[in-house]
């Protein structure tokens, strides 16, 4: 008898995040994503609800209105400015700037596009306004052990080192 995913189960699954406008694929994960069931949610909720009483073998889709997850796409928290402008270690299309406003708070924006002498950052989350498909493929379903429990996934050993061995950083 196959194992189903309940509570206390450790997964693995590998999936994409597919724009329904699109049919574009905007994420994909090809390396397995392992957790433990009601441990720790590594995915939105309406995705993790979807996945229990599935098998390994089992391929889902869920439709998610990242709308309801992020809000709908605030034009306030785009900005183009001159290259110039900004430091030269930020002038790379999806690098990620963490910027601060008058009252101490903090915001990661990103660097969606550089046209010429401009350059476009976006506070939005990717997926906001926008509908997808998660689309997953269960690799694995299995009993959790105690410490995967407790970690809330796979625990991998490091490497034997003899005692008082320092490893260079």
């Amino acid at each position: 008898m196959k194992d189903i995913i309940t509570d206390g189960k450790y997964v693995e699954v590998k999936y994409k995040v597919i724009d329904v406008k699109t049919d574009s694929v905007l994420t994909e994960i090809e390396y397995p994503l392992g957790y433990v069931q009601g441990v720790n949610e590594v995915l939105a909720p309406a995705v993790m609800r979807e996945l229990e009483g599935k098998a390994a073998g089992d391929t889902i889709d869920v439709p998610i209105d990242c709308n309801e997850l992020y809000g709908p796409r605030d034009e306030s928290l785009v900005i183009t400015d001159r290259i110039e402008n900004v430091p030269e270690e930020y002038r790379e299309v999806g690098t990620a700037i963490l910027m601060e406003n008058d009252q101490g708070q903090t915001k990661t924006f990103m660097v969606t596009r550089i046209a010429g002498d401009y350059i476009t950052i976006d506070g939005n989350n990717p997926l906001s306004g926008r509908e997808v498909i998660f689309k997953l493929e269960i690799l694995l379903v299995r009993d959790a052990t105690e410490e995967e429990i407790e970690f809330g996934g796979k625990v991998e050993k490091g490497p034997d080192l003899p005692e008082g061995r320092q490893v260079p950083i």
